[in-house]
């Protein structure tokens, strides 16, 4: 199938990644669109985990108000420059950040960040409610990793699923935004008030 100029520039669209990327992309699946985004994500995450290292000393503090006011939201995302800060694309992410944590009450930003007595708990937790399942050491412990996989997703900010698209997960936001910017940019902190909830 012929790439032609349209194909690229819509997936450049859709991804925000440079033309000649988004060409070897579709010229490495034969122009089927889902393919060339997924080799693209592929290759837009291996950027942002090289880019994960460098120091992200700027970016922004966004406020989100829901609800007449009954729930309010301030995150802080980082990035490498000012100018990256300054961008558009950068504020729209801090803002569908405040949606997000405002809609799917995020408790931390990964999974790392959860305290180990938590995990622990949660793993006593899943043992139990799996009960006397007989089963294999290694297919429980597959199971237990599923289930904590599971609590993580709804609890880690970067692990849960967006809500706009429930093909993508939080963290695919901020990787396409690497990819596309060419820095570090991360989840500095966040915290979420709701009226009447500690």
């Amino acid at each position: 199938m012929e790439i032609t100029a349209e194909k690229v520039k819509e997936l450049r669209e859709r991804t925000g990644i440079g033309m000649m990327e988004c060409k070897a992309a579709l010229a490495e699946c034969g122009c089927d669109m889902d393919k060339a985004i997924e080799i693209l994500r592929k290759k837009g995450y291996a950027r942002a985990e090289a880019k994960s290292s460098r120091a992200a000393k700027e970016g922004l503090v966004g406020s989100y108000i829901h609800m007449n006011g009954r729930i309010g939201v301030l995150v802080e995302l980082n990035c490498e420059s000012d100018f990256v800060a300054r961008n558009c694309e950068f504020q729209d992410l801090v803002k569908e950040l405040g949606l997000q944590i405002a809609a799917a009450k995020p408790k931390w930003i990964a999974s790392t960040d959860v305290p180990a007595d938590i995990v622990a708990k949660e793993k006593e937790i899943i043992l139990a409610q799996l009960g006397d399942m007989k089963k294999p050491p290694q297919i429980m412990e597959k199971i237990v990793e599923g289930k904590l996989g599971k609590f993580f997703e709804e609890f880690c900010l970067l692990d849960q699923v967006y809500i706009r698209d429930d093909k993508r997960k939080v963290r695919d936001l901020l990787t396409q935004l690497v990819a596309k910017m060419g820095e570090n940019i991360k989840v500095g902190r966040f915290a979420r008030f709701e009226i009447g909830q500690d």
